[in-house]
């Protein structure tokens, strides 16, 4: 066996799984140095020393990376080019200045992103992603990384296939390729090879990573991993970053805005200040300063420093989410589709009581369902069983000694499409006999012989709101071996199991709806039973549509009588699946919480797929946000804290763009009128860092009851009107400060620039207090401890600097004490002024955002799978 073989084929039609599909699947075991029993221990890690991780990418912070980002800012770069202008002009002392701040806002950038990454390295190292393996004949979960050329996998519905896989065995395998083929119906497997032509499409023996097993189960040997397979190939040309979700790409458009605004101040500037006959190198400087000075620098830092913040806050609340963006699509929730089990009810089945039918005994019947479960009766290994068979079992008592007198000669596993399971079993000299156990309503229509109060009897138990299992069974003389009819059977009799309602469900459906979350039940049992959960929990139901319904539906109408209905019975895997893809449409950004193999189809095709800690692993691995407990109450903490991240940043965003669009107004039409600079180009500088500076405390700040009620989307139309309405008001207070200090104290060039420098920094710095909430700030809403401090601190500064011993250097001078006394009157006017400009806004030009339809795009899908497939790479120092 060579490398070439394995691990590192060549793309196009040479490629390992390409070949392998025109092999015979024992001649491909044998080339891989495998056999149907999989790899031993050892030599599995001889391989994976050998050919490395099962990985497309690794994941872990890096310092230069992040700090090569933050060089690159467009922004900084202005920077840097203003301090070389200066140095270039002579200007030593600005350039200096200039110089001091660019290390200061790239440090605290820095030091902010660095956190978050670190922040998401932790939350990463939680998560595992694991594949069922065959070694040496033991089943064995080993993280996906660790997979090997050579390795025996096991699928089973829901689960992501974790390399390329040649196929040995299958029953029933179909697989959605969508995310390697575009192909969007799924494709039936076998394990016989193909002929001719053999393109990526064409792969019906082979299993590829990255793909999703939609029904049916099976098992393949690996004849490529990480970037050697196709998905890898995929992942690699795209790029391994994650494409921007809606946050981020809101954030884009927010910058470009800005420079677009920067870029006509500054050269409005340059031209005007030319045209006066100002020096060009001073102007040049002073209108490169308008440009970073009215930019938020530290929008990225404030913005990483609130997610990091958030996945922290959530992890104490028992929420875990995959990467840091998905706290924000938490908080864009509008819609949630979740399962009944676990979350609305306690998750503990317990046997209730044996209803039999006819001349069945209650020991009879029990026997019976023992009879019918995947666990050999002769032998029982309850591991992995469903829950109801576990709890069936647990509750045997001397039924279970009359199973094990039973020899089973075949069995049909629990299929999600019809909903039982079958088996064929003996007792010592005696004829073979069918046992059928399900949902009544698919065993039922089999049975030819019912006793006829079973409809009644049924319907009581559902009342009284147990899950029932119908249990029927019938003769099979001559039967050995599969195939074995179930039809003819005799309605033996029904098997009730109890699950109890939460008792802080119905507080965590009531924290939901208060936050605008629709809740809508998804769910196995029958209608009759979701119908009777939700009445005690006192949700109001809109109507129930079950499986069979949503089949005889086409598309459009699924998504219309999906919109209307809240209860969703006897739905199958993909018909979960397609449900919320009917939700999805519209706008609705649709979450979907379970925890079984037969949540995963819905979960990888939700918006925020969650799932729990607990839960299988493949709806671990298809989930965004996993819940370290199964409660509708964490998953509210986790909604409330997404929109509050969202409404924090967009705090500093409404207070950067109005105030410093205001002053740099300010500055642009004082430098036409007076015969000097108003503020020098550092000055400026330093004003917005120090500014930017106290809003680093934004991300501890408390959110409004208001503000939490509904997903925010952003609007830059909103921000634009909020900036001219509010802009202009800042600037009025400015043009004021210049009257005071030229008419009333005759300031000098440096004086002029102390006063405006204090005055602009204590109106865009105390203006947070206004701005940050739609009430009377302190009154009916307080700022966070660390806000207000950091505010009062960067306030207090300002004064300082002038009485400072850098106060030369800055180009400051010293105030007359009656300067603070008008200085205190402005602010006041200023602050009340704005609260009558926020009561006009908000009553007449804040419009409702109608959210827009969320799409995952190819690119999105493909990085969001990639994700399982990362290999953690120690730190370096």
């Amino acid at each position: 066996m060579t490398r070439a073989v394995v691990g590192t084929a060549p793309a196009g039609r040479d490629s390992a799984v390409r070949a392998a599909a025109l092999t015979d699947r024992l001649a491909v075991l044998a080339a891989y140095g495998s056999t149907i029993h999989g790899l031993g221990d050892g030599e599995a890690a001889l391989r994976l020393a050998r050919y490395g991780p099962n990985a497309v990418r690794g994941r872990r912070a890096h310092p230069w990376r992040v700090l090569g980002r933050q060089v690159r800012s467009p922004l900084l770069l202005l920077l840097f080019a203003t301090a070389l202008v200066s140095a270039f002009v002579g200007d030593a002392v600005e350039a200096a200045i200039i110089a001091l701040i660019l290390i200061v806002s790239v440090g605290l950038g820095f030091v902010n992103e660095f956190r978050a990454e670190r922040a998401a390295d932790a939350l990463h190292d939680r998560l595992r992603h694991s594949a069922v393996v065959l070694r040496g004949g033991r089943r064995l979960s080993v993280d996906v990384t660790e997979l090997v050329p050579g390795d025996v996998v096991l699928l089973t519905v829901g689960s992501v296939v974790p390399a390329d896989l040649r196929l040995l065995e299958v029953s029933g395998l179909s697989c959605d390729e969508s995310i390697v083929t575009g192909e969007a119906r799924a494709v039936a497997k076998t394990a016989d090879p193909v002929e001719g032509s053999v393109g990526i499409g064409d792969l019906r023996c082979c299993a590829l990573m990255g793909t999703v097993v939609h029904t049916g189960e099976g098992s393949g040997v690996v004849v490529a991993t990480g970037a050697a397979s196709e998905f890898g190939k995929i992942a690699v040309g795209l790029g391994l970053q994650e494409p921007p979700t809606e946050f981020q790409r809101g954030l884009a458009r927010f910058s470009t805005f800005l420079l677009l605004v920067a870029l006509i101040l500054t050269t409005a500037i340059l031209v005007v200040a030319v045209a006066l006959g100002r020096p060009l190198l001073e102007s040049l400087l002073f209108s490169l300063a308008i440009a970073v000075g009215i930019t938020p620098q530290l929008l990225p830092a404030v913005v990483s420093t609130s997610l990091a913040a958030g996945s922290r806050v959530l992890a104490q609340r028992r929420v875990l989410v995959k990467r840091l963006v998905c706290i924000e699509d938490l908080g864009d929730l509008d819609l949630l589709v979740t399962d009944k089990t676990g979350t609305l009810t306690t998750g503990r089945i317990e046997f209730d009581r044996a209803v039999p039918l006819g001349e069945t005994t209650e020991e009879d019947l029990v026997v019976l369902g023992l009879l019918s479960t995947e666990a050999d009766p002769e032998a029982p290994d309850l591991v992995g069983l469903d829950a109801l068979d576990s709890a069936l079992w647990a509750s045997a008592g001397t039924a279970a000694s009359s199973a094990a007198a039973y020899h089973r000669l075949a069995v049909r596993p629990f299929d999600h499409e019809t909903r039982r399971v079958a088996a064929l079993v003996t007792e010592t000299s005696a004829a073979p006999i069918v046992v059928v156990k399900g949902a009544p309503e698919s065993v039922l229509p089999l049975c030819s012989a019912a006793d006829p109060g079973a409809g009644d009897i049924l319907a009581h138990l559902y009342a009284v709101g147990a899950r029932v299992v119908a249990v029927g069974s019938r003769e099979a003389p001559g039967r050995s071996d599969a195939p074995f009819p179930e039809d003819g059977l005799t309605l033996r009799g029904f098997l009730a199991f109890v699950d109890g309602v939460k008792a802080d469900a119905r507080s965590s459906l009531d924290r939901l709806a208060g936050l605008g979350v629709e809740v809508k039940v998804a769910t196995g049992d029958s209608a009759v039973v979701a119908e009777r959960v939700c009445s005690m929990l006192g949700m109001t139901s809109r109507g129930t549509l079950t499986g069979d319904a949503m089949d005889g539906l086409g598309d459009d109408e699924l998504a219309t009588a999906a919109r209307q209905a809240t209860i969703f019975a006897r739905v199958s895997p993909e018909q979960k699946a397609r449900l919320i893809r009917a939700l999805r449409q519209k706008g609705r950004a649709v979450g979907f919480l379970g925890d079984g193999v037969n949540d995963a189809l819905a979960l990888h095709r939700a918006d925020v797929g969650i799932s729990v800690d607990t839960a299988v692993d493949v709806a671990k691995d298809a989930a965004d946000v996993l819940l370290l407990d199964k409660d509708l109450g964490v998953l509210a903490d986790g909604v409330t804290e997404g929109r509050r991240i969202f409404a924090n940043t967009i705090k500093y965003v409404l207070m950067g763009t109005s105030s410093n669009f205001g002053n740099m107004f300010s500055a642009s039409a004082a430098s036409v009128v007076i015969p000097f600079l108003p503020m020098l180009p550092g000055q400026i500088l330093l004003n917005n860092l120090l500014y930017d500076s106290s809003q680093l405390a934004i991300p501890t700040d408390r959110a409004d009851p208001e503000q939490l009620r509904a997903p925010a989307h952003w609007d830059i139309g909103t921000i634009r009107r909020f900036m001219l309405l509010f802009g202009p008001i800042s600037s009025l207070f400015d043009f004021a400060t210049f009257w005071l200090m030229l008419a009333v104290f005759h300031a000098a060039p440096s004086e002029f620039r102390s006063g405006w420098f204090i005055e602009s920094i204590a109106t865009q710095t105390l203006i947070v207090f206004a701005i940050r909430t739609r009430r009377v700030p302190f009154i009916r809403s307080r700022p966070s401890l660390p806000l207000a401090v950091a505010v009062v601190a960067v306030v207090a500064i300002g004064c300082w600097l002038p009485y400072s011993p850098l106060a030369g250097l800055l180009g400051f001078a010293p105030l007359p004490p009656l300067f603070f006394l008008a200085l205190v009157g402005l602010v006041l006017l200023y602050l009340v002024l704005v609260e009558l400009g926020k009561a006009f806004y908000y009553a007449r030009l804040a419009e409702p955002v109608e959210p827009t339809a969320r799409r995952r795009t190819y690119r999105h899908r493909v990085a969001r799978r990639a994700a399982r497939f990362t290999v953690r790479t120690p730190h370096r120092p």
